[in-house]
């Protein structure tokens, strides 16, 4: 990589420009900056509901999301992209089939989404998948089904409803001390618990 260190010289114009092409780092960082600029004074981000259903069950914080879904997932059909550490808690709870780009157990590899999608009830999406460009063809695929996009990378914007995007699982930062040295030490689901809580908002 060429630019490290060179980060501080350039417009954010200039860094924005990343999101057009295909190198991952760089569009990682074009995303981070984007997202810096759109949570400013963002109004969506402040209106939505701090998820906290979590805490009294000791449900690790990187799951908050679907601690609040849980109840409605029950008797759906359910599919996660990406995948989430310690899922398995909600086995007993609802049934879930997770798709990820590298499957482990009973994860099913990229090219299930072609085939789960279309009958799935409700889709939790990774905002990641921003960054490797599978988005649009997620979404095409999720037409039918209720849709959350979800992730510390999930820019907060009301127009993803034009997209076909139902609910937004975003992060606010709360403590952003804590949230660098995490970050520093490793990063890992940790962010979740009190540095970038999850919040959630219906459009």
């Amino acid at each position: 990589m060429p630019w490290p260190g060179t980060l501080t010289e350039k417009s954010i114009a200039d860094i924005l420009s990343w999101l057009h092409g295909w190198d991952n780092s760089q569009l990682v960082v074009a995303l981070a900056a984007a997202n810096a600029a759109i949570s400013l004074n963002n109004q969506l981000l402040t209106k939505a509901e701090p998820v906290t259903c979590h805490r009294p069950f000791d449900i690790p914080a990187n799951l908050a999301v679907f601690a609040h879904f849980a109840e409605q997932l029950h008797g759906a059909d359910v599919a996660i992209i990406g995948r989430y550490p310690g899922i398995e808690y909600f086995d007993k709870q609802f049934s879930y089939t997770c798709i990820e780009r590298t499957p482990q157990g009973r994860d099913l590899p990229d090219a299930a989404a072609n085939y789960i999608l279309p009958q799935a009830d409700w889709v939790f999406i990774t905002a990641s998948s921003l960054t490797n460009k599978t988005l649009p063809h997620l979404l095409w695929l999720a037409r039918n089904a209720t849709v959350v996009l979800m992730g510390p990378s999930m820019p907060w914007l009301a127009e993803w409803a034009d997209f076909g995007v139902d609910y937004l699982a975003g992060v606010q930062v709360e403590d952003p001390a804590l949230l660098h040295t995490i970050i520093s030490q490793g990063g890992g689901t940790k962010i979740f618990d009190a540095a970038a809580p999850y919040r959630v908002i219906k459009l």
